[in-house]
């Protein structure tokens, strides 16, 4: 099994990124798929948000994750009502990104499909949590992809089938995996993405910070992850 290394991303390696956007979402509108000028832009934006999985063996990049910072009151489906990604992420530019921000807003999560199922996204969520952990961050916040849902469109509504995902009767590539890693489900979001085979519907997910203290101390910008503290912070041998 190969020994995949999670670090922040490197801009030199954004084309390599963006390679595995259609890979990852086939159905999604292509101006919401990361290019590699965006991929650039992130880590200029907010270098520590920025994630990638790396097969230490082949060199090869088979996994990403990007995020940034934002304030909000509360996670609700009342205060999202007219939230998009497209609108939230500043077109994928993320020229919302707020440094003072209070919650990690994640807006990819991708494994190229011939490494799925060895651990890969659980330890990008891993390294999502330890950062939003030495922010100080109240958690993480996010709308998600039902791909599975384009199967039960004309069967059932988007209401059922996420009650049935969260029961474990289905199965969700998408919102299983944010479930299994500590997300609480706090609504449906209608037209938040421009997916057609899905109608558009997405999950408002929140992973609260268990460490969460509320306090106005700065919280300082800490090191980016670099292959010397990788053994301690977001290195996993798989």
């Amino acid at each position: 099994m190969s020994e995949i290394l999670i670090l922040n991303t490197h801009p030199e390696r954004a084309d390599e990124c963006a390679a595995l956007q259609p890979l990852c979402y086939p159905t999604l509108a292509a101006d919401e798929q990361v290019t590699p000028a965006q991929f650039i832009r992130h880590v200029h934006v907010f270098p520590l948000g920025q994630f990638m999985a790396v097969d230490r063996q082949t060199d090869r990049v088979v996994g990403t994750t990007a995020g940034f910072l934002t304030h909000y009151d509360r996670i609700s489906p009342d205060y999202f009502r007219h939230h998009t990604f497209y609108e939230a992420t500043g077109g994928n530019w993320l020229t919302n990104h707020n440094p003072s921000g209070n919650y990690y807003y994640g807006i990819d999560m991708c494994v190229h499909p011939d490494y799925r199922g060895q651990g890969i996204a659980r330890k990008l969520h891993d390294a999502r949590k330890a950062l939003a952990r030495r922010l100080g961050l109240k958690g993480q916040v996010l709308g998600g992809m039902l791909p599975g849902y384009a199967k039960y469109t004309h069967v059932m509504s988007v209401h059922d089938y996420a009650h049935h995902v969260q029961k474990g009767v289905i199965h969700d590539s998408t919102f299983t995996t944010q479930l299994r890693n500590g997300f609480e489900f706090r609504g449906l979001l209608q037209n938040y993405l421009k997916d057609p085979p899905t109608n558009g519907w997405s999950t408002l997910l929140e992973w609260p910070n268990p460490g969460y203290i509320e306090t106005t101390v700065n919280r300082g910008t800490p090191k980016p992850v670099t292959q010397s503290i990788l053994p301690r912070i977001a290195a996993w041998p798989l």
